[in-house]
């Protein structure tokens, strides 16, 4: 609906500027004679000029709305040659004709123009003027046909983007799902007490990602508070021998817009490496915005995934990386990788301002 609407308004534009320029073409010239003139005289000449400006709006427009698009643009060059050939006729025949009715219903016409009508200058300059008027209309059709092209490819890869987006969150809901029944199903193995305790937090998370996440952007403080929630869901699983530092510095009001469950594939990534076999490790998680700058990062220790978890395959981060590029193109900033010592790993996401 609101292209239909930008279409309209661009035609009307065309419209009003296409009638203005003719209109100074044809009007302004009969205001410039001197005072002394006689007014029938002016008329006289005025009305014998006017056959060209016609003449020039017939060729124009039979290039700008059939010649050019019918064949020019399909690259049918000799046809394109060929009629504008014709139309050159044409339009040297309309301003003869229009001289000689002008001449037969306004004799003062021919007793003031001494000068022989048809000669070979006024032929030249005739056709070198709508030559030159050709190739007005195809230079203005030609503009307007790259815009129509840009436009369309635009609007393409918005629509493509937007498809992308809406099925890379389809596949974070049943992605964050399944690692999290993961995690659920390792705890009834053991703690049958936590594992419900986590299904509760489990079923407050999953408000969020039903409901929320299907949205382009989520206000900062939501995104915050699912944060807030699902590492205490994880902390559920871990020994108290796994140091967890958590520092969410968001106001309960922040709403800077934020694309939902981007960070939450940085946490999983951490406490799937960060902790032992034995039970140990450090993750830290710090978020927050300053003058509209989000920054996410990530601090945790290093241990090789074993062999009996569950808790995913590795698209996460690769989703992570594609909606960033979607949705922050040339506003973001990813650092990630090992520190020197080989023990820790680290990432940073900072999304800046727009």
């Amino acid at each position: 609906m609101a292209t239909e609407i930008d279409n309209t308004k661009s035609k009307y534009r065309y419209l009003v500027l296409h009638l203005l320029c003719w209109a100074v073409l044809i009007v302004v010239p009969f205001f410039f004679h001197s005072s002394s003139d006689d007014l029938q005289a002016v008329w006289g000449r005025y009305v014998r000029w006017i056959g060209n400006p016609l003449a020039y709006i017939l060729v124009f427009y039979l290039n700008y709305l059939w010649v050019v698009p019918r064949f020019l643009l399909k690259k049918n060059w000799k046809m394109f040659l060929l009629i504008n050939l014709f139309v050159i006729i044409g339009g040297i025949l309309v301003m003869d004709v229009w001289h000689w009715i002008g001449m037969q219903f306004l004799p003062e016409m021919h007793n003031n123009h001494r000068r022989p009508y048809v000669s070979f200058p006024r032929y030249f300059w005739a056709i070198m003027t709508l030559i030159l008027i050709i190739s007005l209309a195809v230079a203005v059709r030609m503009i307007q046909h790259l815009q129509h092209v840009e436009e369309a490819r635009k609007e393409a890869e918005t629509a493509r983007a937007e498809a992308e987006l809406s099925n890379l969150r389809n596949q974070m809901n049943p992605h964050f799902l399944l690692n999290t029944l993961n995690n659920i199903y390792a705890l009834i193995a053991f703690n049958q007490e936590k594992a419900q305790t986590a299904v509760g937090e489990l079923s407050k998370l999953l408000q969020f990602v039903l409901y929320e996440n299907q949205q382009d952007l989520v206000p900062l403080y939501k995104e915050a508070d699912f944060m807030r929630n699902y590492i205490e869901l994880m902390k559920i699983r871990v020994t108290d021998n796994v140091k967890i530092d958590t520092n969410i510095n968001v106001q309960p009001n922040d709403a800077t817009p934020v694309a939902p469950l981007l960070f939450i594939s940085l946490i999983e990534n951490a406490f799937k490496h960060g902790i032992s076999p034995q039970g140990k490790g450090e993750i830290s998680i710090d978020l927050n915005q300053t003058d509209g700058n989000i920054t996410c990062e990530i601090h945790n220790t290093c241990y090789p995934k074993r062999e009996n978890d569950k808790s995913g395959s590795g698209i996460g981060l690769e989703q992570v990386s594609r909606r960033l590029e979607l949705m922050y193109p040339d506003r973001y900033t990813w650092e990630k990788g090992m520190t020197p010592d080989g023990k820790n790993y680290f990432s940073k996401i900072t999304i800046k301002k727009e």
